[in-house]
């Protein structure tokens, strides 16, 4: 019998201890994850992140996110931007880069797909 992975309220769950964010420029700046869930290049879960500014890519997979909570400034590889908050629903494709500017500490459900190698 297969049965269902819960989460009862992500937007309240503790996801664990913060560590500093490697990819940041602000200094002090931490993230925390929670997988929920893992199966053959398929993941998701929660992620949280207090204000400040760093990079970001996605080599090799997809990323669906959905914003529970906070704000923040997200700016493309060419400069265009767009502002995410609570209900904001993106996707960062394989190959993606950009930058992240977090207004207040963010919390996101994550779900990844890896792109298969040839």
């Amino acid at each position: 019998m297969v049965k269902a992975t819960v989460m009862s309220d992500a937007t309240t769950v503790n996801p664990g201890e913060h560590i500093p964010k490697a990819t940041t420029s602000t200094p002090g700046q931490t993230e925390v994850s929670l997988r929920l869930w893992a199966r053959d290049g398929h993941k998701t879960g929660i992620w949280e992140v207090t204000p400040g500014t760093f990079t970001s890519t996605r080599p090799g997979y997809d990323e669906i996110c959905q914003i529970l909570s906070g704000t923040a400034t997200i700016t493309e590889e060419d400069g265009t931007s767009f502002d995410i908050g609570r209900g904001s629903l993106f996707v960062t494709p394989a190959g993606w880069t950009g930058t992240w500017t977090i207004h207040e500490t963010l919390r996101k459900m994550w779900v990844v797909t890896e792109i298969p190698k040839d």
